[in-house]
């Protein structure tokens, strides 16, 4: 039926597309296209030789959206192609294509209305989000019905019901559980005297329903255990939450409480236990600006966030881990570097348990001065951690220093300072925390006819887990559409686990890039040596083998 259903869909709009062409309607075909190809260069000694490296010599993964608009209606489709691709599981490779993505949408007056695959989310996303994240292969696409209604210009109710997109290996399935939720979201003004405010609330419901099949295994598991430990899993799990967002000019105050029943979790024991699970999230800001200073005029703003998770593994299956099945969105709470060292540590949420903060202070204290400062820090709960007490799993500070000089000259100057429990995130028991000091710097030169030139440059010590390295990095913008890069991570003073699988020396990670635009298309191609680390993309993390090789990405819109 599916297939029916997607070839009713593809010949409609290949119908209106050819009455477009004859001008014999105004319907709209627009979409876009991201290809990207890797040749692997095989490097035992920085580990670089994983199954792609062995078997294969190129991989390509690409996604083409196709869109038509026409009368209200909205037709999407999207192709996937996995050729030989460790995307989906980077010990490994996967060969298969086929329709990823396929939806009908039409707006009715008030009522929205959507059939097929669609993204979305109840709240902030901690209780439910279906999302993508191409770059470290996450598709968690509902396939289903889902209808919007605007009761009131401010009051808006929604309700979906659907399966979630196959498992990482199995992108084009759907997993047999049943997931449905509603959310109800209302905006009151609060403006008065010419002072801008509002308050926002909303409240959301959620359940997912377990099938035969995967109910079976778990209460085999459970039978098998001691008398004490048994206990009767559940085929539904429920959940809800509550949110507001209050906003009175420059400050706004967040929180978001989320609730879920109890069903079957594997805890860090590797059994499984009957628990409930719980998210709390707050959130302040807060910026002011035109302080007087003497001469000068300063501004300020200030952020701070903090999470508490108790037991929140919420999957499509209590068997499922890792990435696979993920209902719940939790990503992490600390600052999302950009800088290659700076990145190389990051603290995914622990679901079953962290308390954390995060706090930053943005000062222009003058014209052409801005000073970053910012810190964050998690810890395990009590309950459900290792030897059942609290550790400290990640802190970080950071302080930067942006000054620019006339309008052809910028400089950074800063220090990051890191502690990562390594045995926690990457599942090393053997491993010690990872201490780093990490001094970093930037040069950004403009030159006449849109050319520029940007240095950057960071030194992470520490004595944990490979050692320091040093990195730099230059930049040269030839035109607006035209620039390259040439930079180098050094192993500068190794240090070595008997695991780690890669050579007791100083290694060299090279880079060198290359970007072209033309028009509505980007290319890209890089020759790149990285190591074996924690990837991150939108604040979820994951590990990855090293890689060597060249990268050719294609990005264009039409």
């Amino acid at each position: 039926m599916k297939k029916f259903v997607i070839l009713g869909i593809c010949a409609l709009g290949l119908n209106l597309y050819s009455q477009q062409n004859n001008n014999e309607d105004k319907g709209q075909f627009t979409g876009n296209l991201f290809l990207n190809y890797q040749k692997y260069i095989r490097d035992d000694s920085i580990g670089a030789n994983t199954k792609v490296y062995k078997e294969n010599s190129a991989s390509l993964d690409a996604w083409l959206f196709m869109n038509y608009r026409i009368k209200g209606f909205e037709f999407t489709l999207r192709y996937d192609g996995f050729f030989n691709s460790p995307l989906l599981n980077p010990q490994g490779s996967n060969t298969f294509h086929g329709i990823g993505y396929w939806q009908a949408h039409k707006k009715v007056d008030k009522l929205d209305i959507t059939l097929g695959s669609f993204y979305d989310q109840l709240g902030s996303g901690i209780l439910f989000r279906a999302y993508e994240q191409r770059q470290i292969g996450i598709d968690y696409a509902i396939q289903g019905a889902r209808l919007q209604y605007d009761f009131l210009p401010n009051l808006r109710v929604k309700a979906f019901v659907g399966n979630q997109k196959g498992y990482l290996e199995n992108r084009f399935g759907y997993s047999p559980q049943v997931i449905a939720g509603s959310n109800a979201d209302y905006t009151l003004d609060l403006g008065k005297n010419g002072n801008s405010g509002t308050l926002n609330m909303g409240a959301s419901f959620m359940n997912r329903t377990l099938d035969r099949a995967s109910m079976d295994p778990i209460v085999a598991e459970i039978n098998s255990y001691d008398v004490k430990d048994k206990f009767e899993p559940m085929y539904n799990v429920y959940g809800y939450n509550g949110y507001f967002t209050y906003t009175l000019g420059n400050f706004v105050l967040n929180a978001e409480y989320n609730k879920k029943s109890k069903e079957a979790i594997r805890l860090t024991d590797g059994k499984l236990h009957l628990k409930d699970g719980k998210v709390l999230y707050l959130s302040m800001s807060y910026g002011m600006s035109g302080i007087k200073i003497g001469k000068q005029k300063a501004s300020f703003g200030l952020n701070i966030q903090g999470r508490h998770i108790e037991n929140f593994t919420l999957r499509t299956t209590p068997n499922d881990q890792l990435l696979n099945g993920a209902i719940s969105y939790l990503p992490s709470l600390t600052r999302q570097n950009t800088y290659r060292l700076m990145a190389r540590y990051n603290a995914p949420a622990q679901e079953l348990g962290e308390d954390g903060i995060q706090g930053e202070l943005d000062l222009k204290p003058r014209k052409g001065t801005q000073i970053t400062l910012n810190g964050s820090f998690v810890r395990s709960l009590n309950a459900n951690g290792f030897n059942n007490k609290s550790i400290e799993l990640f802190h970080e500070l950071y302080g930067e220093i942006v000054q620019t000089i006339g309008k052809k000259l910028k400089l950074k100057l800063g220090l990051q300072t890191v502690l990562y429990n390594q045995e926690r995130y990457e599942i090393h028991p053997k491993y010690a925390n990872v201490r780093t000091l990490t001094p970093f710097g930037e040069v950004l030169i403009k030159f006449p006819k849109s050319r520029s030139l940007r240095v950057e440059f960071q030194y992470l010590k520490t004595k944990q887990d490979q050692g320091s390295f040093a990195n730099a990095m230059v930049e040269f913008y030839l035109k607006p559409n035209i620039s390259f890069a040439v930079g180098d991570m050094a192993n500068v003073q190794p240090h070595r686990y008997e695991d780690m699988g890669i050579s007791n020396r100083v290694l060299h990670y090279p880079t060198f890039f290359a970007q072209y635009i033309a028009g509505n298309s980007v290319f890209n191609i890089a020759y790149i040596k990285q190591q074996r680390g924690v990837n991150c993309s939108g604040g979820i993390c994951r590990v990855e083998p090293a890689f060597s090789g060249v990268r050719f990405t294609v990005s264009t819109n039409f």
